[in-house]
């Protein structure tokens, strides 16, 4: 396989500009309010690799929400804390053909969340961050994560108004379920804790970095890395996750902000943020980026 240094500048223009193209074709989420006044020609994208090779472009400090990327974060961090015995007694690591917010899926389950990519497992694993309010549990992962990755996370006090601004009648009844379940104990909390680390901000190249902790971090377990890209190749595009493997081949994960972030193993990482979403909410311009360099590292 070849290397990601080995790309071109003018190759990575031109996917760059194809993909702008492509970014028209999606649309940007109605249901926050702040994601939905994003300008939609926004292009940032970054790669970052283990010897230090770093390539960006201009825009690449332009701040954004992780939204649903801080999920194999969370499973991280987690992981370090309590071990895969105890998380996966509360969230499974089975795909799911219904969408990140699926109730129903989480009925058929029986209460059980299917995986720590969507909604429900996300929601059960905040539940656990140390603290005794969302704040402090929030706090508690930030600082985890910029001191392992030397990013600059930081919470986004007007994305979190913009997210409570509508009532989440989904989350909501997912936590109900969870709660009769026994899955959580405080649903207030656990909302309260899951809104502000779906909030915590950063650039592209703070994403990059972030997706340096799965590929052979010194200070990461790598048997704990290798669990959470297990489970992001296969959960972490949705309910698209199974087509998009094929065509992209790496752990990807995205965010309704329009961020996608995609690991090469043993090489590096790639993030890119590209507002216009599809049907199932991944970024369409980042999506094209990203497989455009899969297919091209695979020849």
């Amino acid at each position: 396989m070849k290397q990601l240094s080995e790309l071109s500048s003018e190759q990575l223009s031109d996917w760059l500009s194809e993909a702008s193209e492509q970014a028209k074709q999606g649309k940007l989420p109605n249901y926050i309010p702040l994601l939905e006044e994003s300008k939609p020609s926004i292009l940032s994208f970054c790669i970052v690799t283990q010897n230090n090779y770093l390539v960006s472009q201009e825009d690449s400090n332009l701040k954004f929400p992780l939204m649903s990327i801080i999920k194999p974060f969370l499973l991280l961090h987690l992981l370090s804390q309590f071990g895969k015995e105890v998380i996966f007694k509360k969230v499974g690591s089975q795909p799911s053909n219904y969408s990140f917010n699926s109730l129903e899926q989480l009925q058929l389950d029986q209460g059980f969340p299917r995986n720590p990519m969507i909604n429900s497992g996300a929601l059960t694993l905040a539940s656990l961050l140390p603290g005794n309010d969302g704040d402090k549990k929030c706090k508690n992962l930030q600082q985890w994560l910029n001191q392992k990755s030397e990013c600059h996370l930081f919470l986004d006090e007007s994305m979190l108004e913009s997210v409570e601004s509508l009532p989440n009648i989904r989350n909501k009844a997912i936590i109900d379920k969870l709660t009769k379940t026994g899955h959580i104990n405080d649903p207030e909390i656990t909302l309260d804790t899951y809104n502000k680390i779906c909030c915590l901000s950063g650039t592209v190249i703070d994403l990059a970095r972030l997706g340096l902790l799965l590929v052979n971090a010194p200070n990461i377990s790598s048997r704990n890395a290798e669990i959470v890209l297990n489970i992001m190749i296969t959960c972490g595009l949705y309910e698209a996750s199974e087509n998009l493997a094929k065509n992209i081949g790496f752990p990807s994960k995205s965010g309704v902000s329009g961020a996608i972030l995609s690991i090469v193993p043993e090489q590096g990482a790639i993030a890119c943020y590209s507002p216009p979403l599809d049907a199932q909410g991944n970024s369409v311009a980042s999506l094209y980026l990203i497989e455009k360099i899969a297919r091209y590292l695979k020849t």
